[in-house]
């Protein structure tokens, strides 16, 4: 496991993360495994929670009013949040361990906040419905497709601690979980067909010369470099040994060309935020980009075609969960247990479904959604109806098909996480060099 010292780990903060829009949907039943409906296994006293309160802290993509007030509901305790940058969402998981309970972080922030000794193993015999979990977060295998060999910071690379005791990874699966997975996603490119003319089908298109002037990448160095690596590597510019953990003569490389790109004007904008990549494609500044599903869907609601591509190179992913302090014990430990029980259970992961994402156990999440929306989400199926999102919005209209095909197609064609590499600081040096170029 690549070696921080705690100044590095306060500089690198992550400058990633990804701006999914807030979600909700209709309640249901109470969740076994909560105040109401207590589940079997592990006993916990019902009354001895009810007056707890869980601080999360977590990036605004699913630190959501919403999901923390049917948590209150179901579950009987009270729930604090914080949604943070991802850079001030792990410098304080990392530096103040006293200001949280439970931590929401992708994957690839775990080679940081990790060695911090901050975040306890998760005991997996706790989970009720741990064995449910997508295989590829659990076993790193997914029916033989390319994600079982995905390079990056694959959430399987990361998913296991030793020991109880241990802040160190373990290749193979223990019983200690680093964090309880609950929401993820495939990432593509996003274009106009309109303006387009014709199918995209490679990342290397966005170095095509017919579009010149018209592409944009995001400026977030640790997913923008993922992002240049898959266009780089497609149009056969170079090779990566992984593109998740480059070495410096791979950052030196893939910069030159980055900044010769730019110089020949090929990059119209570079975007950070969400509503920054929806403006470029709305306005036709830009008709080719690094996109995130929720903008896609964004362009389209304003009547605008927009379509995420699904490329034949497979596309780059990332995984977010829930990871417990180290200072949680007694009855506040059992109330952060029963939450991560609730987090499975299925109601947030149809919430989440609604918007695009995916659930860690996508079975249970199927009971909180519509036939004809578990046929869109994950089954790839034309919409029998329209798909509307949880606050109302028309996200497609019926006879659409969902971008990429079935759940299968989508994850099992993932061939790199999002990563935070041993090079960290000196990839965020030369991507900020690209920039300012």
């Amino acid at each position: 496991m690549t070696k921080f010292n705690r100044r590095q780990l306060m500089r690198i903060g992550l400058a990633a993360g990804a701006a999914i829009a807030a979600t909700r949907c209709s309640p249901n039943q109470a969740p076994s495994g909560t105040p109401n409906n207590p589940a079997s296994g592990p006993e916990v006293n019902t009354n001895s929670i009810k007056d707890v309160t869980l601080r999360f802290i977590g990036t605004g993509v699913s630190q959501i009013n919403e999901i923390r007030d049917k948590a209150r509901e179901d579950l009987g305790f009270n729930i604090e949040v914080r949604a943070l940058s991802t850079e001030e969402n792990n410098q304080i998981a990392i530096a103040q361990p006293g200001q949280y309970d439970m931590f929401d972080g992708e994957y690839m922030s775990l080679p940081l906040v990790i060695p911090s000794g901050n975040l306890q193993p998760i005991d997996v015999s706790r989970i009720k419905d741990f064995d449910k979990i997508s295989s590829f977060f659990t076993t790193g295998k997914f029916d033989g497709l390319p994600v079982e060999q995905a390079q990056g910071t694959a959430p399987i690379k990361v998913m296991y601690l030793k020991d109880q005791e241990s802040s160190e990874f373990s290749p193979t699966p223990t019983n200690w979980a680093t964090l309880i997975p609950f929401q993820y996603n495939a990432d593509t490119l996003g274009y106009r067909p309109d303006l387009v003319g014709r199918t995209i089908e490679s990342w290397a298109d966005l170095f095509d010369p017919e579009f010149q002037g018209k592409t944009s990448i995001l400026d977030i160095p640790s997913i923008g470099i993922m992002d240049a690596a898959m266009v780089v590597e497609a149009a056969g510019l170079m090779s990566f040994g992984d593109k998740g953990n480059m070495t410096k003569a791979e950052i030196d490389q893939i910069t030159d060309i980055l900044i010769e790109q730019k110089r020949a004007g090929q990059f119209r904008a570079f975007w950070k935020t969400f509503d920054e990549s929806v403006n470029l494609m709305t306005s036709g500044e830009v008709i080719l980009q690094s996109m995130w599903s929720p903008a896609v869907t964004a362009v389209k609601a304003q009547g605008i075609d927009c379509i995420y591509a699904p490329l034949k190179e497979g596309y780059r992913a990332w995984g977010g969960g829930i990871g417990l302090s180290r200072n949680l014990e007694g009855p506040k430990l059992d109330a952060a247990y029963a939450y991560l029980d609730w987090l499975l259970e299925g109601w947030v992961g149809a919430f989440l479904g609604r918007q695009g994402y995916y659930s860690a156990v996508p079975e249970n999440a199927k009971a909180y959604m519509s036939p004809e929306e578990w046929d869109f989400w994950y089954e790839g199926k034309p919409a029998a109806v329209d798909m509307v999102d949880p606050f109302g919005t028309t996200l497609e209209k019926a006879g659409a098909v969902r971008d990429g095909g079935s759940f299968k197609e989508r994850m099992g064609n993932v061939v790199v996480w999002n990563s935070t590499m041993d090079e960290q600081v000196y990839l965020v040096q030369k991507w900020n060099e690209f920039i300012a170029s």
